[in-house]
């Protein structure tokens, strides 16, 4: 039997029922729609992609085959998460992130905090090329600096997302940094000094707000507060400048280029280490007298990298600040990535996707409008298929040589794909990376990304450009002979 072209109906109505079985799962669950509802709702609209599939021509055993290979291009980001987890308790354990809140609220005014939480993810993240690894790190200590000041953890995620992306997009050690140009065909430093018209002032913008927000709002420190948390960090936990070491050969293996499995499972590793040799009372505490000490650390550190950390202060808020991670925290975050992959896998083995691009290209007329396209194909691509790295590719693949045709340099179709595709993805709940903020700074995705106002900005500031004609550039006449010869090879 042939496969059959799908048809504009064909690739709507997956997508359509998806959009519907999203919104009731969010309308019906809230926050907790990412903990069940929204993988059921994906495992239905896959189903409906196959049923479409099927009716097209195309084989249950290649629609499989498909799925499972979408989910094993996710199993890479699935180890970084797993790893995630077990750095998350140990650093608890280890009193590095604690370390960290407690020099946070000595250090950082209520008023700046915002402007400073999203400066300090931006060039973190710039240093070592991972909005993930910053999120999963200086991230986490942030969330906890914002709860002992008593301010907004939307907020605050929104600056630390906004701060880790801009870091992450101009680096040049970062994944997707490295693969927009390699999908265009442009120079790396080409694509970076390109990305800085858009970047730059959109960052700029998005430190004003959240100073304006700081400023403006009632953030005044609850300076009794601060100090109940204060102590009980100094009674909990050993409070050093040495709790903080294993952040930094985290940062300077990032920033050596050692991958991030490695990289997150060697901090996790040298959290557990540290806790051996600088929170004896705090272990000797909580082995208590029942076993030996030396069993019990074991034990202990062993159920912090699966369960994570918990502690018992007296008090449940604290308790709530002081205490997370594990690889059993990811196991949801893991489950939802599966399902968002296996769907994306199926609506593009069946030529779904690609059904649209040619719709759109169809109306795409100016150059202003296809950059716009552009920008909403993979922001869609991010919706449907749920990884940012799939917002990249395909559509780079499917415009590269629709740019080529109309004269546009490649770093125009690089930069584009940054600000639709890598900036979006931390703002929709099921897609990879908006499933991993969540995990790692226990705020939803739905409450942090109205203010995460440099990925709301980047793509409208972007677009603004696209219509203005400004800094787009177009192939020099050597380029266009290049560029035909290699068409034509």
């Amino acid at each position: 039997m042939s496969v059959k072209q799908p048809g504009f109906l064909d690739a709507a109505v997956p997508l359509l029922v998806l959009v519907v079985l999203l919104s009731a799962s969010v309308y019906l669950f809230g926050d907790n729609s990412s903990y069940g509802p929204n993988q059921i709702a994906l495992f239905m609209a896959t189903a409906v992609a196959v049923i479409i599939g099927l009716k097209n021509g195309y084989r249950w055993s290649v629609i499989e085959k498909a799925m499972v290979k979408g989910i094993s291009l996710s199993l890479g980001a699935v180890l970084i998460l797993l790893s995630v987890g077990a750095l998350i308790g140990t650093w608890m354990l280890s009193g590095t992130v604690p370390t960290l809140i407690y020099y946070g609220l000595q250090l950082l005014s209520p008023s700046w905090f915002y402007a400073a939480s999203c400066l300090l993810c931006g060039i973190v993240a710039m240093s070592i090329g991972s909005s993930w690894t910053t999120a999963a790190t200086i991230g986490v200590a942030l969330i906890g600096v914002a709860a002992g000041l008593g301010l907004s953890p939307a907020i605050t995620a929104g600056a630390i997302v906004s701060g880790a992306y801009f870091g992450d997009k101009i680096s040049p050690l970062s994944e997707t940094t490295n693969l927009a140009p390699a999908v265009a065909g442009a120079d790396l430093f080409d694509h970076i000094r390109h990305m800085l018209w858009t970047t730059v002032p959109s960052f700029a913008l998005a430190l004003l707000l959240f100073t304006i927000i700081g400023f403006s709002s009632d953030v005044s420190a609850d300076f009794a507060r601060i100090e109940q948390i204060s102590v009980v960090l100094q009674q909990n936990f050993s409070i050093s400048f040495l709790s903080l070491i294993p952040l930094f050969v985290l940062l300077a293996m990032a920033v050596k280029k050692v991958p991030a499995f490695p990289t997150v499972f060697i901090g996790a590793m040298l959290g557990a280490v540290w806790a051996l040799l600088f929170q004896q009372e705090l272990i000797a505490k909580m082995v208590g007298t029942e076993q030996s000490y030396g069993i019990g650390a074991v034990k202990l550190i062993w159920h912090t990298f699966h369960a994570g950390f918990s502690i018992d202060t007296g008090n449940a808020s604290l308790n709530d600040l002081l205490s997370g991670g594990g690889m059993a925290s990811m196991l949801n975050t893991v489950w939802l990535v599966f399902c968002a992959m296996m769907f994306g896998a199926t609506i593009e083995k069946i030529g779904l996707l690609r059904k649209f691009v040619q719709s759109i290209l169809h109306f795409a007329k100016s150059t202003g409008s296809l950059i716009t396209s552009t920008i909403a194909t993979c922001f869609a691509t991010n919706v449907l298929t749920a990884d940012q790295y799939m917002s990249i590719v395909m559509p780079g693949r499917m415009f590269k040589e629709e740019y080529e045709r109309r004269g546009l340099a490649p770093v125009n179709l690089s930069r584009t794909l940054e600000d639709g595709g890598t900036i979006t993805s931390p703002l929709i709940p099921w897609n990879t990376c908006g499933a991993y903020m969540h995990s790692v700074l226990q705020v939803s995705p739905l409450d942090y990304a109205m203010y995460a106002f440099f990925n709301l900005i980047n793509p409208v500031l972007a677009i603004i450009y696209a219509y203005c004609g400004i800094k787009i550039l177009k192939l020099t006449p050597p380029d266009s002979v290049v560029q035909e010869a290699a068409a034509k090879a």
